[in-house]
């Protein structure tokens, strides 16, 4: 059903303020029409747009946002989230925590501060749909940006287990450190494909958005009692999800990271 806010014409003008979303590729963004949308239901005349920059160009291009005065700040994702970290000149303790960033601010001056908001929208779309997280075992796939951040926020959550699965398992030693020290009551465990077991399964990799990936974990040990929730976007039911599924798990798609994200990202970004 269209709306007046959906029909009232938009024009970028002069005064326009500027978003962005660093990816590469960008063909699997799903931020911008969200955005675009928070920023007329609160009256603001800014636009985001996709920018699809390889790695070997994020430097220049944020360097570049510093000069850019009607820039007020970024979405990053895919595969920048780490990396960006070392162009910022400030990050909040979580994104420091966590080893990555998604979403960057430009500030007057032109400093720019980075901040991790990816494990918050992940737990706020469990709890909108009423998937409880306090005493309960979680399993984990993934140790990039997205994963590391989901890991932090379900020791915030205090689950009482996790277990973290990933291909590189230099990477797991590292996060389950960090966390063993801030959350001394979670057991924190390294963990194979497997996730018998447990009362949720979340696939925190990008396996899923290519059809020929194969499954982030053992599919035979998933039973009917478990969530299994993805963090990916594009196709909204991966074969993770379809496979689940079949077997009678409550699914938990990855939009609904995103949809509570959207809100706290548009604060960061002075919406």
């Amino acid at each position: 059903m269209s709306t007046a806010l959906d029909a009232a014409p938009f024009e970028i003008a002069g005064k326009t303020r500027v978003l962005g979303i660093l990816a590469h590729p960008t063909d699997h963004v799903k931020a911008p029409p969200g955005i675009n949308r928070i920023a007329r239901e609160r009256a603001k005349d800014a636009v985001m747009v996709p920018f699809n920059v390889p790695p070997d160009g994020l430097g220049s291009v944020v360097n570049a946002f510093r000069s850019i005065l009607t820039f007020n700040g970024s979405i990053v994702t895919v595969p920048h989230k780490q990396a960006i970290l070392a162009f910022c000149d400030e990050v909040t303790p979580q994104a420091r925590a966590v080893g990555a960033a998604n979403v960057i601010r430009r500030e007057p001056d032109g400093r720019i501060v980075g901040a991790q908001l990816d494990g918050i929208g992940f737990i706020r779309g469990l709890y909108h749909q009423g998937i409880e997280l306090e005493g309960r075992s979680v399993h984990l796939s993934g140790a990039g940006g997205a994963a590391s951040a989901i890991a932090f926020a379900l020791g915030e959550a205090k689950v009482a287990r996790l277990t973290l699965n990933n291909r590189s398992r230099d990477k797991l030693v590292a996060i389950r450190a960090k966390l063993q020290e801030m959350f001394p009551a979670v057991d924190v465990a390294i963990g194979t494909i497997d996730p018998r077991g447990h009362d949720i399964v979340v696939n925190g990799t990008t396996l899923g958005m290519r059809p020929a990936d194969p499954l982030p974990i053992d599919e035979t040990g998933l039973t009917a009692d478990m969530v299994v929730a993805e963090v990916i976007m594009e196709p909204e039911i991966t074969p993770l999800l379809a496979f689940a599924q079949t077997v009678g798990c409550k699914i938990h798609l990855g939009r609904h990271m995103l949809d509570h994200q959207l809100q706290l990202m548009a604060d960061f970004l002075g919406l």
